[in-house]
């Protein structure tokens, strides 16, 4: 099966200068480095996904500015597609599926951000599609999360994700155990 590495929203909005910090973003975009890396030296297709609000006077993501743009230890080289997105899921309303299919990818390996949203929403997607997902549990990063007067931290916020994916939709795999595999 031919591989695509899919980069979620690995933005400069998410780290500790950033709107909307999360909690271990460096350290999860180190390990999607390596990734995108053994991609490009694999010849596996990277698809960058760069979230940009649709609304004028947005809080975060605004065209255009600094913390929209895709973090530099992992920006796009040459050819590498970005595909800009303006709701979580990255399939809703762009060309990514097009874009997977137009060089023939037929299985998905995930990194970026946020766990519990935007890899949450494509990984589903992408399944429901009929892809058989990967996600580097490591390569990704979330934030604190309340619903009501219970907040879970960042760390069972994405642990959460992560289960949830390895319960029903997805691989769930360490960098390391993937770049050795």
């Amino acid at each position: 099966m031919k591989q695509g590495l899919v980069v979620v929203d690995l933005q400069n909005e998410y780290l500790p200068t950033g709107k909307l910090p999360l909690t271990g973003i460096e350290a999860a975009v180190a390990k999607a480095s390596r990734v995108i890396g053994h991609a490009r030296n694999t010849g596996i297709p990277v698809f960058h996904i760069r979230h940009e609000a649709d609304t004028e006077g947005a809080p975060i993501f605004v065209k255009g500015s600094t913390g929209a743009q895709i973090q530099p230890d992992v920006a796009p080289e040459g050819q590498e597609p970005v595909i800009v997105k303006k709701h979580i899921n990255a399939f809703r309303e762009t060309d990514l599926k097009a874009q997977l299919d137009a060089v023939g990818i037929e299985d998905i390996v995930v990194v970026g951000a946020m766990s519990h949203m935007c890899i949450d929403a494509v990984v589903r997607a992408a399944v429901d599609m009929g892809y058989p997902v990967t996600v580097l549990h490591d390569a990704c990063a979330t934030m604190d999360i309340t619903f009501g007067d219970v907040t879970a931290p960042a760390a069972h916020a994405h642990a959460a994700a992560m289960a949830s994916f390895e319960f029903g939709y997805a691989t769930v795999k360490s960098v390391d155990d993937y770049l050795s595999a």
